[in-house]
């Protein structure tokens, strides 16, 4: 399993140490920053490939602001930030780009969730096509219910995928989201043909492994047991990265080495 964690060069050049790690993760609004003109995000380009790893994949696909349920839906304005999200992702290497994106996704109150659904799938059968061309993969992450009123669940996600049908979007297992909702480890047995991608925290506090001494095993074992062997990120709330980092990736070996990893 390759380890990372969600950040962005910057922030991982002010570390005071190198991160024992595979990959970093980027933010698809912060780095990518669809809306902005080529010469503004080609320094974000060069300070990646001078950090010395890798980004294969990018979350927060779209801002609070641009939806993609409800009423007020700007297609052509989706369409525009899609080309240049999966053209810049080819020109840096990266080849997933998750869409989790609660406040974009959120449905707005009196607007029928059902109805909400089919836009989701919908805008992921308009994105599909662009991801492909460029060599990404668009993976779907369902969001806890606290936090989004659409896709929660691995098994919801996993039927946005299947409904979509198109060979560049799968599936995201994060834990925290699945300990937040109560989820079964059993579910990911379910689902383990889709999965292309992993998260996870603690679901107390959104904490980095081992600071609350969260059991992931269980899980860990189904996604192993699905035969998935691919990017695991971190993507706590950090309180202190330069002190929380290094325990919290060996906690999460360990972990991984205990459940046959």
């Amino acid at each position: 399993m390759q380890i990372g964690f969600c950040t962005d060069p910057a922030t991982l050049a002010s570390l005071p140490f190198r991160p024992e790690c595979d990959f970093i993760e980027g933010h698809v609004v912060n780095f990518l920053t669809p809306e902005a003109p080529d010469a503004d995000f080609a320094p974000r380009a060069a300070a990646l490939a001078a950090c010395g790893y890798p980004m294969p994949a990018a979350n927060v696909l779209l801002p609070a602001a641009l939806k993609c349920s409800g009423p007020a839906i700007d297609y052509a304005r989706l369409d525009r930030y899609a080309h240049t999200v999966f053209r810049r992702c080819k020109e840096i290497g990266m080849t997933y780009i998750v869409f989790g994106s609660a406040g974009a996704r959120m449905v707005p109150e009196g607007f029928s969730l059902n109805a909400a659904f089919e836009q989701y799938v919908d805008i992921l059968r308009q994105f599909a096509p662009l991801a492909e061309e460029n060599g990404v993969t668009i993976v779907v992450e369902p969001l806890n219910r606290g936090e989004c009123n659409l896709v929660n669940t691995i098994l919801e996600g996993a039927e946005a995928v299947r409904r979509a049908n198109c060979n560049s979007v799968k599936l995201l297992v994060d834990l925290f989201h699945m300990l937040r909702n109560g989820e079964s480890p059993d579910d990911i047995l379910k689902v383990g043909p889709l999965i292309r991608h992993a998260h996870l925290a603690e679901n107390k506090d959104r904490a980095a492994p081992g600071i609350n001494g969260e059991n992931f095993r269980p899980f860990l074992r189904a996604l192993r047991k699905v035969g998935y062997n691919d990017r695991l990120a971190l993507e706590p709330t950090w309180t202190d990265l330069p002190n929380q980092l290094a325990p919290a990736l060996k906690e999460l070996r360990r972990q991984l080495t205990d459940a046959g990893y």
